[in-house]
């Protein structure tokens, strides 16, 4: 299926239970869609600038969107509003997540710093510092125990969410960060970058433990498969590639998008892929 959004796509979610799909858009919407009929379901408006980054909560009540407006700003699904808007970032918020649980959002952005925000108050638990350049990507472990960070100074950085403490350093990209993602166990990390691969990383020792080598430009958006068996990269080379998360192997390329493509995303079940590009489709 393909999706004509009008305008370009920066970042997409699947909620859990695969009915609907959440993106971000430049036009500044954060738009839910049907799956199965890829209608407009709700348009969601508030940001006054391009929404950089969009995140389902764990049972698909509520959605978190951050923006070049500095702002993150939690939705409610169901109604469309806009529920709380959490300010205290000073640049382009490039990245948001969910706990599982739901209490918690954690925010990446461009002043450098990493956010945990109270769901329910919108007040700031941490703001963490460490990375020297901006932060495009923040992701928190299933059990909320960690948070893993990209970012341009060309590292990924595992946090303790509870106190904000840098865990771990991992070097070995050579150029800038610009995605990570968790395994579902949170024993791996997988990185992209615009060194044009993406790294598979050992969460606990900080081991590189495979580099994915393969497409030919920027590898913008990465994504485990719940059962850890597959990873899916989007890159500016316009393709999707699919990988053995074991062995490295390239196992498949996805073609049809003719802009870069910004976002992917797994299915609860792993059996669909969804990804956003800057052609205007998802």
């Amino acid at each position: 299926m393909r999706i004509n959004t009008g305008s370009a796509v920066r970042s997409v979610a699947l909620s859990m239970d695969g009915l609907r799909i959440v993106s971000g858009l430049m036009d500044n919407t954060v738009c839910i869609w049907d799956v199965d009929t890829g209608i407009k379901v709700q348009a969601l408006e508030g940001h006054s600038e391009s929404v950089q980054s969009v995140a389902f909560s764990y049972d698909g009540s509520h959605i978190v969107s951050g923006s070049n407006d500095k702002n993150v700003r939690i939705w409610d699904v169901n109604t469309g509003k806009s529920l709380q808007t959490l300010e205290g970032h000073t640049k382009a918020v490039m990245s948001v997540a969910f706990s599982s649980d739901g209490s918690r959002i954690v925010s990446g952005s461009a002043d450098n710093t990493i956010r945990i925000w109270d769901t329910h108050s919108g007040g700031t638990l941490q703001t963490i510092k460490g990375h020297t350049e901006s932060v495009r990507s923040v992701a928190f472990s299933n059990d909320g125990l960690y948070i893993a960070s990209g970012s341009w100074d060309c590292t990924v950085r595992i946090w303790d969410a509870g106190t904000g403490v840098n865990l771990q350093t991992l070097k070995g990209h050579n150029s800038f960060v610009l995605v990570v993602a968790f395994s579902h166990n949170a024993s791996q990390i997988v990185s992209g970058s615009a060194d044009r691969t993406a790294c598979i990383w050992d969460a606990k020792t900080g081991e590189n433990l495979l580099t994915l080598e393969g497409h030919t430009d920027w590898v913008r958006s990465v994504a485990f498969s719940n059962d850890e068996s597959c990873i899916i990269s989007g890159s500016d080379d316009k393709t999707v590639c699919i990988w053995d998360a074991s062995s490295g192997a390239k196992l498949e390329t996805l073609e049809g998008h003719s802009n870069i493509i910004l976002s992917v995303a797994f299915s609860s079940d792993n059996s669909h892929i969804v990804s956003g590009s800057g052609d205007q489709t998802i």
